[in-house]
């Protein structure tokens, strides 16, 4: 059974995923002001640079309803910030507003957070519930805190494969994906910061990379091989927080072995055989499925770490 405090945290997490294009390289976060069983307010961080969450929740309230603010609760899908950036601190804003009690989807990894704002709060006495579908709210953000736990993007492996397990013919590119299930491929471009391939694919196919079937920013282009290796953290250090690898099996092996990877994508056109070819990459021993969605005879699976 949903609880109420499951109810509005997601709805927080319905605004925080209007963030996803422009809130990066920030998190994305929304809020909640619930006033018995009436929403007074309620925002999302739109922009980074712009308002948290937080404070376009509090604007979003009505003046008559302002008088309401210490009976209310805030839901906010991430740990409300402690210090001062481009903006000043949510946590000061909420005890300035006065709200009685705050409900927390999951702390902040960010190691200027980091369970600084909950401290904040309740040291000023303000009850706080911490952990509210922490798993979706986590989910959420899994780019963020892949980039501030391991100094490193969050890797995405993806690849197409013929129903008898091959990525080509004969060495010959084949088209595997239908139009729909490329044009997901571009949303999926469009929402990552850098896409990479190999030389050979590059030189064999010359992969355009971008997102003609989509709208959104392109991704931005890598290609690697022995002599130009990855460099993670170059990568780090340019604020690139997400990179899906779309390389040949050899440079996907490379991640593979190294297990530098968060998320395998892997979509089987179960109509479409070839005689011959180079074979799809095994997947790791260990892995989970994370969902499974069927477009016209093409299954894309995403595959998460197992245990």
């Amino acid at each position: 059974m949903t609880t109420t405090d499951e109810q509005y945290m997601r709805r927080c997490l319905q605004l925080a995923a209007c963030g996803r294009q422009n809130a990066k390289p920030n998190p994305m976060v929304g809020a909640v002001i619930v006033v018995g069983d009436r929403i007074i307010g309620e925002g999302y961080h739109v922009r980074c640079g712009e308002g948290h969450a937080e404070v376009n929740a509090f604007a979003s309230v009505r003046p008559e309803d302002e008088a309401l603010l210490p009976m209310a609760t805030m839901y906010v899908s991430l740990e409300p910030c402690s210090h001062y950036g481009k903006t000043p601190p949510c946590a000061d804003l909420i005890i300035k507003k006065g709200a009685r009690r705050v409900v927390v989807g999951c702390i902040d990894e960010f190691a200027e957070v980091q369970g600084r704002g909950i401290a904040k709060l309740h040291e000023a006495g303000i009850d706080v519930t911490v952990g509210v579908l922490e798993a979706e709210c986590r989910a959420l953000n899994r780019r963020f805190f892949t980039f501030h736990r391991l100094h490193r993007p969050y890797i995405i492996l993806k690849w197409a494969r013929t129903a008898n397990g091959f990525i080509e013919d004969h060495g010959r590119a084949v088209q595997i994906s239908s139009p729909f299930t490329q044009m997901l491929s571009h949303k999926l471009r469009a929402e990552e910061d850098a896409i990479l391939v190999g030389r050979v694919t590059d030189e064999r196919e010359h992969p355009q990379l971008n997102v003609r079937h989509w709208t959104g920013p392109d991704p931005k282009r890598l290609v690697v091989d022995r002599r130009h290796p990855l460099d993670l953290a170059t990568l780090y250090h340019h604020n690139i927080q997400s990179l899906i690898v779309e390389g040949g099996r050899r440079t996907l092996e490379s991640f593979l072995i190294q297990g530098l990877w968060d998320e395998i994508r892997v979509e089987t056109n179960t109509r479409l055989c070839v005689g011959d070819g180079t074979r799809a990459p095994q997947l790791p021993a260990t892995v989970s499925v994370v969902s499974s969605e069927c477009y016209d005879g093409n299954v894309i699976v995403t595959y998460a770490r197992g245990t």
